[in-house]
């Protein structure tokens, strides 16, 4: 397990972890996380590389008791400025597939209940996300 994460890290492992929610991380959802890594701000200090930042994360996933670890580790590296940043991240890589599945539905529970997210700034930001995601027909 990884003894410390940097907050740009712990963003990333957010998206990897909700990604790998459903034993199924999308070659969709690893280009999202890219794309958000490359234009946000809260990457510009990141220095990579994100192949080994997501393998660091989806290796500490095997382990018994590696997603308790995981959000222990998350908790510890993010500010509480960018708590609602990291959910929101999480949002985006479940609905980039358009269907958010159940697994991935709990683990988002898990990290607004570890992050002590407000339930309005995290309805807000689901709403958001559903709103970006509609389709026209």
């Amino acid at each position: 397990m990884a003894a410390k994460l940097t907050t740009e890290e712990a963003l990333i492992w957010v998206m990897v972890t909700t990604s790998a929610a459903d034993h199924a991380m999308t070659e969709a959802e690893m280009e999202k996380l890219g794309r958000l890594v490359s234009t946000l701000p809260a990457f510009e200090g990141y220095e990579g590389p994100l192949a080994r930042t997501v393998e660091l994360c989806v290796g500490n996933l095997g382990h018994e008791g590696g997603l308790d670890e995981i959000l222990n580790l998350i908790d510890e590296a993010i500010p509480p400025r960018l708590r609602e940043t990291a959910y929101a991240l999480a949002v985006e890589v479940a609905a980039v597939d358009l269907l958010v599945r159940q697994e991935e539905l709990v683990f988002l529970q898990m990290l607004e209940d570890r992050l002590e997210l407000p339930k309005l700034a995290v309805a807000a930001i689901e709403h958001s996300a559903r709103v970006r995601y509609r389709r026209l027909g």
